[in-house]
């Protein structure tokens, strides 16, 4: 190791020794829950990639539109959206592992209907170009995943903090 690294080494390893350290709804993470966050985030990933392959003939036509100014490069957008995708995940497998209620079975509800709006809204803004319907529905997505994440709230609030970064992106997109 390059001698300038020792200070970065050193104060990476005093910072992570002096950071608490968090468990899973106070206990240790087991196989068996961390087996639910596997599904939850492979699921909602695979979703996420059926999505990207079923849209890839309608990015030349996205490539030719004008965009606005603060539009992303397009490197950006899989790996934020790979990132978006597994805090989904992650939210609603505390959710699915959290005791069993209403608040809960909504939230696991709301977070099916968001993540099938947000598929359709990929297909109905790449592949048919319906730029205008496309907004209109993403406005519905937007609203679905704020519920989704007041309702995540409600059972479990760090699922709920999980969604905060999916909000800001789908917000972003507005724009």
């Amino acid at each position: 190791m390059p001698a300038d690294l020792y200070p970065s080494v050193f104060l990476f390893f005093r910072i992570k020794m002096s950071l608490p350290s968090y468990h899973i709804q106070g206990d240790n993470m087991d196989k068996s829950k961390l087996k639910v966050y596997g599904i939850f985030v492979l699921i909602t990933e695979a979703i996420g990639a059926v999505a990207g392959l079923l849209t890839s003939l309608g990015m030349s036509a996205y490539e030719a539109v004008e965009k606005p100014a603060l539009t992303p490069p397009p490197i950006v957008f899989p790996i934020a959206w790979t990132i978006l995708y597994a805090l989904m995940g992650i939210g609603a497998a505390r959710i699915w592992m959290s005791d069993e209620s209403g608040e809960r079975s909504r939230g696991l509800r709301l977070y099916g209907v968001q993540l099938f709006m947000n598929f359709l809204w990929s297909i109905f803004f790449f592949n048919f170009q319906a730029y205008g319907f496309s907004f209109f529905w993403l406005l519905l997505l937007l609203a679905a995943i704020i519920f989704m994440t007041l309702s995540f709230y409600r059972t479990d609030k760090l699922a709920a903090y999980l969604q905060i970064p999916y909000i800001l992106w789908v917000s972003f997109a507005a724009y």
